[in-house]
């Protein structure tokens, strides 16, 4: 790939769009291509066993063809639609596909005909794998700004995912708004994302090659709070986050960090649930004992937790609500800690750094 030694201007969408359709289109064959290249599954905290052995059913080839930037699979998923903003050459799908079970279905979006035209090319190999009768995958061309272009319905979904594709769009609001309107009442984003600490310079948001990395576009992390409750999301919960290694490109950067992090969101219906005691009752494939649901909330079975308004509204809306028992905690104080956490500050303080890789 050439050097980075040159800028356009990539800050209007369609020169965005161009720019990012030629870096994942043509000029990254493989994640040895990306400017600081990454196996992105490898660096992802420990996964459950199911999901392991899910991502090892994904053809080799897909799977060296996949640029993200964090785990984007969450619990619960036996028999649920899911819709996968910018699904690059499909490993998320497939993956998804064999969790989600042949009563699912999962939906890829993409800008890129060449990423197109190559996860559709294993999709019948997958289907296989998985001994369906029938896909319960589609891959369909759009911009995730516009999903009712790729023929996206309202309330359809119970599960949204995207892998480091939102820091290529420059149109966040839209395309938040787009996953909130397309989820059902009680459906889950559940994303990962790069993020930064400092206001981009013109410099950083006109450069093609930090735009295809994922830095040129990445949000200022407190603007997702502004944004999530502007389109009608439930404050961002923290899953996990790594800092971004970004030694390549610091000359550029004007000091400024970039964080790699995993997101959930849930669309809630009107009516709130009051202050509640969860508690978990199991069931949920590799959370037998407890389940992990953000950074600092972990149920335990059998042990109940005062919750708050909205995430006792979470528990009770979504599809985790068959797995939680609830009960009214009138004028209890929540157990819980507050969602809104610096995931800068939280990931350095673990003490992890990662290359980064963009997304497909």
């Amino acid at each position: 790939m050439a050097e980075n030694n040159n800028t356009t201007n990539t800050t209007c969408t369609g020169t965005v769009r161009d720019s990012v359709k030629q870096y994942y289109g043509k000029d990254l064959k493989t994640q040895s291509d990306c400017q600081s290249g990454i196996n992105c599954l490898k660096e992802s905290p420990p996964l459950a066993k199911h999901v392991q052995e899910a991502f090892a059913m994904v053809h080799e080839d897909v799977t060296l063809k996949y640029f993200g930037c964090g785990p984007v699979i969450p619990q619960a998923l036996t028999g649920i639609d899911v819709l996968d903003l910018g699904s690059g050459s499909g490993r998320d799908c497939f993956a998804l596909s064999k969790l989600i079970g042949p009563s699912g279905h999962v939906v890829g979006i993409d800008m890129t005909e060449e990423q197109l035209d190559y996860s559709r090319s294993f999709l019948d190999y997958h289907m296989q794998k998985c001994g369906y009768s029938k896909p319960n995958v589609d891959f369909r061309f759009g911009y995730i700004e516009k999903l009712g272009d790729a023929g996206i319905k309202d309330n359809t979904f119970d599960l949204v995912i995207s892998n480091c594709v939102i820091c290529l769009c420059p149109d966040k609001q839209a395309v938040l708004a787009e996953a909130c309107r397309s989820l059902k009442d009680g459906g889950e984003m559940y994303f990962s994302n790069i993020y930064t600490d400092s206001p981009q310079s013109e410099k950083v948001k006109n450069d093609h090659v930090l735009w295809g990395e994922g830095m040129g576009g990445a949000l200022q992390w407190q603007e997702l709070y502004r944004l999530a409750e502007t389109v009608g999301f439930s404050r961002p919960r923290l899953v996990t986050a790594t800092m971004v290694d970004t030694s390549k490109f610091d000359h550029l950067l004007d000091g400024a960090k970039f964080v790699s992090v995993t997101y959930r969101l849930f669309k809630l219906p009107k009516d709130l649930q009051p202050v509640s005691r969860a508690t978990y009752l199991g069931g949920i494939e590799s959370c037998e004992d407890k389940i992990e649901f953000d950074y600092a909330t972990t149920f335990k079975k059998d042990v109940s937790v005062v919750v708050d308004a909205e995430l006792a509204t979470i528990l009770a809306s979504s599809r985790f609500s068959k797995f939680f028992r609830l009960t009214e905690a009138a004028n209890s104080t929540s157990e819980t800690a507050d969602p809104k956490v610096d995931p800068v500050q939280w990931a350095e303080k673990r003490g992890l750094k990662k290359n980064l890789c963009g997304s497909g």
